[in-house]
């Protein structure tokens, strides 16, 4: 009763425009001084054990090298890189917009971040070769979303830090789910853009522009090679690698591209800062409700419980993504991450589930709650950068969710997607 007292009251915060981190930390501290024999220092402690993280230290660095290949216009070089081959498609921009989306996924780690660069890039080329407004902000949103599968992704670290599993472990099991979503979006662009007579006619591939972008694009497509190589090798951790991707992002925007000024390094860097304390305050609060329903017993409680259903593996599958697509509507990706891993995480090992596996799944729910009314984060990035209502974007989302939850069905339920790599 004292938990569903407290959800209602954290679900009334929400609504009235309380930021999460502080409606899960009123609510925690509440119940925590409720809990008998517990010290309010554990309010303090347990809120800095949980940012005081070797792999969550990897997050600042991430955020700022998404953010500086963001302000810097890295993506117009890969869309113009990509679409002098990619053109020669009916719905050629289209699907070069799908492709630009998995190299910034490889590099920002963050949905909301891809979905802003590309979008920023290429919503007035879009519509210059008439497609509609609210098709070219869905497809920017919904590529986006690659940005949280494919490594390094923020979601894949806080996991790691939460429930203890090696974060290379997971970038690995990322790569294969990331690039089959990839490729199931962009075959539904061309089918949409084909169907509906979208965007520009056929034209023949500019091999003389492509190898003359080449070279100029040769540094950027370099640093999902360099960041992805230095995990995969051992070469590097994810939190060491977070600084060098920084650091390179900082090398090709201000000495390479000349399209960031120091200043205005100095600029990405607080504004970085200020994502990542939002972030870091969602987990401390997060950590808290952990420490709650540990104590009271509730993880132990719904592991029992869904053994004693005699529930399969499948079922539980299932029911855990009705869940967190239910929770996607009323919780950001982080929130979402660290209030269920705690508990799910326990059932998912105990009925026989690879965490890793289960990770996975957890992200491409994640993935799909970011274009999910009317919480989703990219629909609203979209609609400030396409000048539309958040509606309207919803809208042009619409006809990629079926993709989406195809792709959330073959990754639950062929596990050697995430785990061929892995293994």
């Amino acid at each position: 009763m004292l938990i569903a007292t407290s959800l209602v009251l954290m679900l009334v915060l929400l609504a009235l425009g309380t930021h999460v981190a502080v409606a899960l930390g009123l609510v925690s501290t509440g119940l925590i001084l409720m809990l008998d024999g517990v010290p309010t220092t554990v309010i303090a402690q347990t809120a800095f054990k949980s940012v005081n993280s070797y792999p969550l230290m990897a997050i600042p660095m991430f955020v700022l090298a998404g953010n500086l290949m963001m302000r810097g216009n890295i993506a117009s070089l890969m869309i113009d890189l990509v679409g002098s081959l990619v053109r020669a498609v009916k719905g050629g921009l289209a699907l070069t917009v799908m492709i630009a989306s998995v190299f910034f996924a490889a590099v920002s780690g963050s949905s909301v971040g891809s979905a802003a660069a590309i979008g920023a890039s290429t919503v007035d080329g879009l519509k210059r070769e008439k497609y509609p407004a609210r098709f070219s902000a869905g497809i920017v949103a919904v590529g986006g979303t690659l940005g949280l599968m494919i490594p390094p992704s923020l979601g894949f670290i806080l996991i790691g830090s939460i429930v203890g599993l090696p974060v290379d472990k997971l970038f690995i099991a990322g790569v294969l789910p990331g690039l089959m979503e990839a490729t199931l979006l962009m075959i539904a662009v061309v089918f949409i853009s084909r169907r509906n007579n979208f965007g520009a006619s056929a034209q023949k591939p500019d091999w003389n522009g492509f190898s003359r972008r080449l070279p100029g694009a040769g540094a950027a497509l370099m640093m999902p090679v360099l960041i992805l190589g230095a995990i995969y090798t051992g070469y590097l951790t994810p939190t060491e690698v977070s600084a060098f991707a920084a650091a390179y992002a900082v090398l090709l925007c201000v000495l390479i591209y000349r399209s960031v000024t120091l200043g205005g390094v100095w600029q990405v860097a607080k504004d970085s800062l200020l994502q990542t304390t939002m972030i870091f305050a969602v987990v401390m609060g997060g950590s808290l409700i952990g420490f709650v329903l540990a104590r009271m017993g509730v993880s132990a409680q719904l592991v029992a419980a869904i053994t004693a259903m005699d529930m399969s593996p499948w079922q539980f599958l299932l029911l855990a993504n009705v869940v967190l697509l239910v929770l996607g509507m009323f919780l950001d990706g982080v929130a979402m991450i660290v209030l269920t891993a705690p508990l799910l995480f326990p059932v998912a090992t105990a009925l026989g589930i690879n965490p890793i596996h289960f990770a996975v799944i957890m992200v491409a729910n994640v993935e799909i709650a970011t274009l999910t009314p009317p919480i989703g984060l990219n629909l609203f990035v979209m609609s400030g950068i396409a000048k539309l209502p958040v509606h309207e974007v919803a809208r042009g989302v619409l006809p990629f969710y079926g993709v989406r939850l195809v792709g959330l069905m073959l990754v639950s339920y062929i596990p050697q997607i995430s785990l061929f790599l892995v293994d």
